[in-house]
């Protein structure tokens, strides 16, 4: 049986964490205040009941150490002595790319040639006859999923890398992320259809990058098709093809029947001589990110292009935040490769995290060089954030002080206690008619979480979610994204916000579906992006309140008033005829005198001759009473309407 001392040693101190405040030698009491947070009143109340003459003190007035270290005590506070020299700046850690490299050690790379056109115009048939193979044979709903970089060696023996961008007006980030990374640009063309809104946004990024572009003019072989319309139509643009005088080649082929394709090739190859196209081929590393994953065997994997220098097996690589010791280096065939040099397109194997689509990749000497690197930019991340979280705290505080000193600006003649007197009168009511903390749930709001197979997918779709301008009708956000397939704590996260989640190209196996059905959370994958796109538009228009609309059934004339008996009450009765439509009591009815609507609601009967009805059609007379206190007069119209409920549709637009 425990005793009463075993309870008493069972008892545990809880630690508090007290406040600390940095105090000096001599300060005033309004230093002390701002170093305690407090107010000039707070420091005169902690010196109560001590030897100190209180009405004698102003905020300039200096306190002795021992009353200083009283008022921290008496605060529920710790004090420490002021530091009198600043923590050191910590150093920068960062890599940076190398100084331009000396001309002479330049080698000729081949080209990086970036396709890009609008939808459906033939971009991925185009590719896969230029490799010979039917890797991509179709594209998933006209749109192509992914960038993709495969590296082509011609008869002649020249190596051209082509990067595949999406040719739907969604993914237009990536597109342009290709332009970045692109030497040469071929802008593909339907000849049957002429330029689209995607065909101008990829000569704009283009110019934006300023990259050189040539014209490929596809499908020639339909019998609509009309080559010279394509290239006057192009004028409008700024792109002058050369039988117009200008410097932009235009070749015309057919992708499908695999047409002058070698005729493209050398045109590319062509341009490339007169860009002279040069790299360092030795020396540390420097490359882009065009795409980013999660492979389920070799976990974070990258295509990088290579920019310079000569990337080998064991190489220590750092992007963004993240850094990798290169285990594998892959083609685009899965082959694995020993080195790869200037334009070669990689997948690099061996990243500790994910980095993002777009990052510049760097090589360093070291592993441990590669850790300082990025926790140095962690911490530079961490400083940037704190400082805009910081300005944001400075700003509120200055509203509050400006508050604080309005409302005392009238009380400074006063002594504190009068003061102390006063500000109680005046707040006292404040916290009796505070608002409820309780959280309210908006039915008008839309969390969603976004879940993508690669990082430029996902980077696409928040792109498109950017465009969101309709938050007054519909509040909507994303809560979390990431790459991979759907996971519990996706369907826990969007079960505790109420939320929707949205899978492009990922999928969720048979227990995750089950948890979904059972906590209610919305799961909706797609491969095909407008059709996702669709989907969030009509469940955002389903979180809308319907319009109500009026639809008016029939309009009667009063001709006359006169009273019925109904037991002991007089009862007026209104006597009418229809003149449109019909009279039905089940619905909604309004009085309009003039221009004016007098009465609206319900009829308490509705007779014709001396039978209770339904309906009154036009044409017939009836006699109607209702609900409330209503004067009618001969002449007054009735209108007898019923409200119908449309469904509201979000105005928002994202494009497609």
């Amino acid at each position: 049986c425990p005793t009463e001392t075993d309870h008493k040693d069972k008892k545990v101190k809880v630690k508090v964490d007290k406040q600390e405040v940095e105090i000096r030698q001599t300060m005033t009491v309004a230093s002390l205040a701002e170093a305690m947070n407090k107010d000039f009143d707070h420091v005169i109340e902690a010196l109560l009941n001590t030897s100190l003459d209180m009405d004698s003190l102003e905020p300039d007035s200096v306190l002795e150490e021992r009353w200083i270290k009283e008022v921290v005590k008496r605060s529920g506070m710790k004090f420490s002595w002021a530091k009198l020299s600043d923590s050191r700046e910590r150093p920068n850690r960062d890599v940076h790319r190398r100084p331009a490299a000396d001309p002479s050690s330049l080698a000729l790379r081949p080209p990086v040639v970036t396709i890009m056109g609008h939808v459906d115009h033939g971009k991925t048939t185009l590719l896969d006859s230029l490799r010979k193979s039917q890797i991509v044979s179709t594209e998933a709903g006209g749109i192509t999923q992914h960038i993709g970089a495969f590296l082509v060696q011609l008869p002649t023996g020249e190596k051209i890398t082509f990067l595949d961008t999406p040719g739907h007006a969604a993914f237009s980030s990536m597109r342009a992320r290709g332009a970045n990374a692109t030497d040469i640009v071929i802008l593909v063309v339907a000849a049957d259809d002429g330029v689209m809104n995607q065909t101008v946004e990829s000569i704009q990024h283009a110019r934006t990058a300023n990259v050189p572009i040539i014209v490929a003019v596809n499908k020639c072989d339909k019998p609509q098709a009309d080559p010279q319309r394509v290239k006057r139509e192009l004028l409008a643009y700024d792109v002058v093809c050369e039988e117009f005088g200008g410097d932009v080649q235009a070749i015309h082929v057919s992708a499908l029947k695999g047409d002058n394709l070698m005729a493209l090739a050398e045109a590319t190859v062509t341009l490339a001589e007169i860009l002279e196209l040069k790299a360092e081929p030795s020396g540390l590393v420097e490359g882009i990110i065009i795409e980013s994953r999660t492979d389920k065997g070799k976990g974070p994997v990258t295509t990088a292009i290579v920019q310079r220098g000569l990337l080998k097996r064991g190489s220590v690589l750092v992007a963004g935040k993240s850094w990798a010791k290169v285990r594998y280096l892959l083609d685009e065939n899965g082959r694995a490769l020993t080195e790869a040099g200037p334009s070669a397109a990689v997948e690099v194997v061996g990243w500790k995290e994910l980095p993002s689509a777009g990052e510049i990749i760097l090589e360093v000497e070291s592993e441990q060089r590669a850790r300082e690197v990025v926790e140095w930019r962690t911490y530079e991340e961490e400083q940037q954030k704190l400082q805009e979280e910081q300005s944001v705290i400075e700003l509120k505080q200055k509203q509050h002080l400006e508050e604080y000193k309005k409302e005392r600006e009238g009380l400074t003649h006063l002594s504190w206690r009068q003061r102390k007197s006063a500000l109680y009168r005046a707040n006292k009511g404040k916290f009796s008619v505070r608002p409820s903390e309780k959280m309210q749930r908006d039915e008008h709001n839309l969390p969603l979480i976004i879940k993508g197979d690669m990082d430029g997918s996902v980077e696409a779709i928040l792109n498109i979610l950017d465009t969101y301008d309709a938050q007054q009708q519909c509040q909507m956000d994303v809560v979390h994204f990431g790459i991979g397939d759907v996971s519990e704590n996706d369907v826990n996260m969007a079960q505790m916000f109420t939320g929707s989640i949205y899978g492009f190209n990922v999928g969720a196996s048979k227990p995750i579906q089950q948890l979904a059905a059972r906590c209610g959370v919305p799961l909706r994958l797609h491969t095909i992006i407008y059709k996702l796109i669709d989907e969030l538009k009509d469940e955002l228009s389903s979180k809308l309140p319907p319009h109500v609309s009026e639809n008016v059934i029939g309009e009667a004339t009063v001709l006359a008033m006169f009273d019925v008996s109904v037991g002991k009450k007089k009862v007026p009765v209104a006597g009418c005829r229809i003149q449109k439509g019909q009279l039905d009591r089940r619905l909604k009815f309004r009085l309009i005198r003039g221009r004016d609507v007098l009465w609206e609601g319900s009829l308490a009967a509705l007779k014709h001759h001396k039978d209770d009805v339904q309906v009154v059609k036009v044409g017939m007379e009836c006699g109607l009473s209702v609900d409330g206190d209503v004067a009618f007069n001969p002449g007054d119209v009735i209108v007898c309407y019923e409200e119908v409920d449309t469904p509201q549709v979000t105005s928002w637009n994202p494009g497609f």
